[in-house]
C-alpha cells in the first residue's frame, strides 16, 4: 500500500457533520484528504486530480452517487479509484445497484468511524495487491489485463465493471477449484461477513450476460459457490 501521506482519498458527502467526522479520523492516521459537498464539485475534483480512493453518499445535491460511480468507472483515467459507498441503513436495492456499477465496499449510516477507516486501509491494500499480481491471465476464451483492466473474449473488448473484473480473474486465477460465496466475498470485496452473499449471485449474474457464450465456464455449485472450468483440451 502506498505511504499514507502519499494517498489522496476525496469524502463527498453532503452533511456537514459527517464530512467533518470522517475528514478528522482519516487525517488522524495522516492521510491527505479532499472533500465535496455535491456530486457536481466530486466529479470535477475526481476528474481533475485523481484520489487514490473515494467515500461516496449516495444521496447527493445534483448528481446522485450512484451516477457519479457510474461515471467515474465509465472513465478510463478513473476505473481504477476504488469507491466505498456511504449509504442509510435502508437503501439495499442502493447499495446492491453501486456494487453492481463496480463501487468495491459500502459502510452504512450511522457508522463508526473506527470500521470506516479499517475499510478504507483495506481497500487500498486490496488495490495495491492487484498491481503486485499477475499482469496477464490467459485461460480459454479470456484474456485478461490486470493492469489496463481490460477483459478480452475471443479477441474482442468487453465492457465489465472493476468488481466483475476482479472477480472473473480471482475464478480464472483458481480454475477448477470451488470457490464459497464467503470465500468471493472476501478475496473479491474484501470483507466476508458484512455483505449479503445475494450481492456474489447479482454479480455473477451480471456478468455472466455480458460474457454470451464464455459464460459456460464459470460453473454454478448449488449451495455453495462458484468455479472456474478450463475448456477440454
Amino acid at each position: 500500500m502506498p505511504r499514507k501521506n502519499e494517498t489522496r482519498i476525496l469524502v463527498v458527502d453532503d452533511e456537514p457533520d459527517v464530512l467533518e467526522l470522517v475528514v478528522f479520523h482519516l487525517e488522524k492516521e495522516n492521510f491527505k484528504v479532499a472533500v465535496a459537498d455535491t456530486g457536481d464539485k466530486a466529479l470535477k475534483l475526481a476528474r481533475a486530480q485523481v484520489p487514490s480512493l473515494l467515500v461516496l453518499d449516495l444521496m447527493l445535491p445534483g448528481i446522485n452517487g450512484l451516477e457519479i460511480c457510474r461515471l467515474l468507472k465509465q472513465d478510463p483515467k478513473t476505473r481504477g479509484v476504488p469507491i466505498l459507498m456511504l449509504t442509510a441503513r435502508a437503501a439495499e436495492e442502493d447499495r446492491v445497484r453501486g456494487l453492481e456499477l463496480g463501487a468495491h465496499d459500502y459502510v452504512t449510516k450511522p457508522f463508526s468511524p473506527r470500521e470506516l477507516v479499517l475499510r478504507v486501509k483495506n481497500l487500498l491494500r486490496l488495490t495495491e495487491d492487484d498491481r503486485d499480481g499477475v499482469e496477464v491471465i490467459e485461460t480459454g476464451p479470456f484474456k485478461l489485463d490486470t493492469v489496463k483492466h481490460q477483459a478480452v473474449i475471443e479477441g474482442e473488448s468487453i465492457s465489465i465493471t472493476t468488481t466483475e473484473f476482479k472477480l472473473l480473474c480471482l475464478l480464472t486465477g483458481r480454475a477448477g477449484e470451488v470457490q464459497t460465496r464467503e470465500t468471493l466475498l472476501r478475496d473479491v470485496w474484501g470483507y466476508a461477513p458484512t455483505l449479503d452473499t445475494r450481492t456474489v449471485d447479482t454479480t455473477i449474474q451480471r456478468l455472466r450476460a455480458k460474457l454470451g457464450q464464455a459464460a459456460e465456464h464459470l460453473e454454478t455449485i448449488r449451495g455453495v459457490g462458484y468455479r472456474y472450468v478450463e475448456p477440454a483440451s
